[in-house]
């Protein structure tokens, strides 16, 4: 039985299998109609890319430019095993004259290494170091599709979104942080139609395994892992401490998140402050709280007076500051999959997300970049920012700005031409409404 993750089965005729998958991919973008022998995989990562409008004429945009791609490069997780993706991948691609490409969680291209002249034509295709390839941007592809779905993914030709791909094939797997199972990224390995074969699909799952084992041994081997905190878009925060992770209620995520905003500590009554709308609510409840808290988290619990983090703990809102404070708007964005913890009323926390998205959208606009604008508008928080999309307008070349300025007229229309506020503004009492959409649940 054939094996559905494989792009060519054994026998198949690379060539005939090409015109078939040619007449598939015009059925389908001209009619919406999948056929054979289109596999499973690739059809429901033709139907994302329909639905998030990717066109089947789309090129890749550089996202990172040097001066952002390389501090960023070098404080990603993955870059402690490129010598390892390099000593298993790099002599199979000059071998065979493909390309090791590694990128991150986002399908953003960090490294792509290979044969002079292999890269020499994929640098025409714009398939280099600091371009985004996710699925959302260029369609169906190895790396992209790989960190879309979290699986080892082989395409095969025209079974490619873009059109411009079709003459290349790849195979992805996705690496995961060991520690706490999200995905870092994908390695990748570009080329010809000989990369269809079954072996180069194995061969990249088995060295994305081969790298997480070695992050793993990193973890145990080096200095002991920070803790973390992951509280961007989504209501309840996730905290991996100690090698345990943790998924923290309403509250609890409140806590932390305003802990780890203020390392040096607050006292009960500050913390009491931010966290409640109704500054009359007793200290014993705060105690309550903690008390739960600790029991809950053991050893990585908040020491008190003043209350404090047990360690040093890297929450994802304050990379993203980070880079914001750095200039380095791509990076930024690549850490904001949206408002800190959305559904807060308390003060502290909604008084942080409003600084935080005010922060990312302040940047984004400054930077005029068609790309960066583009997804801030698609996302949920952005879909009714009239000044970003006027922003997008403005960064549009001529024919593209039709669809732009027609939403800028819509909101407008919506908000009232003197210009409302989009934000619902803090009800009486100090209670004020989550001010984005909320995201789906993690």
């Amino acid at each position: 039985m054939h094996d559905p993750s494989v792009a060519l089965p054994g026998g198949t005729d690379p060539a005939q299998r090409t015109r078939e998958l040619r007449r598939a991919h015009a059925a389908f973008t001209l009619e919406g109609r999948v056929e054979a022998p289109v596999r499973t995989i690739i059809a429901k990562s033709w139907r994302r890319c329909a639905r998030a409008r990717v066109s089947p004429e789309c090129a890749p945009r550089v996202e990172l430019a040097a001066a952002e791609l390389r501090p960023y490069r070098e404080q990603h997780p993955l870059a402690r095993v490129m010598p390892l993706f390099r000593d298993l991948v790099g002599a199979f691609a000059a071998h065979g004259a493909h390309l090791l490409a590694v990128c991150d969680a986002q399908g953003s291209l960090l490294w792509v290494e290979g044969e002079p002249d292999t890269l020499r034509r994929a640098e025409r295709l714009g398939f280099v170091p600091g371009a985004c390839w996710a699925e959302t941007a260029m369609g169906t592809n190895a790396p992209g599709t790989a960190v879309a779905v979290g699986e080892p993914v082989q395409v095969f030709g025209a079974e490619h979104f873009s059109r411009r791909v079709h003459p290349w094939t790849c195979a992805a797997a996705p690496v995961r942080d060991p520690r706490t199972g999200r995905v870092l990224g994908a390695v990748d390995i570009t080329g010809g139609d000989g990369l269809a074969h079954p072996h180069s699909l194995a061969f990249v799952q088995a060295v994305a395994r081969a790298a997480e084992a070695q992050l793993a041994l990193a973890d145990r081997g080096g200095p002991a892992a920070r803790d973390t905190l992951a509280a961007l878009g989504q209501d309840e925060a996730l905290l991996v401490a100690g090698g345990r992770r943790v998924r923290l209620g309403r509250r609890h995520s409140e806590i932390m998140a305003l802990l780890a905003q203020h390392p040096e500590g607050l006292s009960g009554e500050e913390l009491a402050i931010a966290l409640y709308e109704d500054e009359s609510v007793s200290p014993v409840t705060l105690r309550a709280e903690i008390s739960r808290l600790r029991t809950l988290l053991g050893p990585a619990a908040p020491l008190s007076r003043p209350y404090r983090t047990a360690g040093p703990l890297d929450a994802d809102f304050t990379a993203l500051t980070r880079h914001l404070a750095a200039g380095a708007v791509s990076a930024a964005l690549h850490h904001y999959p949206g408002p800190l913890l959305p559904a807060s009323t308390a003060p502290g926390i909604v008084r942080l997300r409003r600084r935080i998205e005010d922060q990312a959208r302040a940047a984004v606009i400054a930077r005029a970049d068609s790309g960066l604008l583009t997804d801030w508008v698609c996302s949920p928080w952005g879909a009714d920012d009239r000044e970003a999309w006027r922003a997008l307008a403005a960064a549009l070349p001529p024919e593209g700005r039709p669809a732009a300025l027609a939403r800028v007229h819509a909101l407008d229309r919506e908000f009232g031409a003197r210009g409302a506020a989009v934000r619902e503004p803090a009800r009486p009492g100090g209670r004020g409404r989550a001010t984005y959409p909320q995201p789906a649940r993690s």
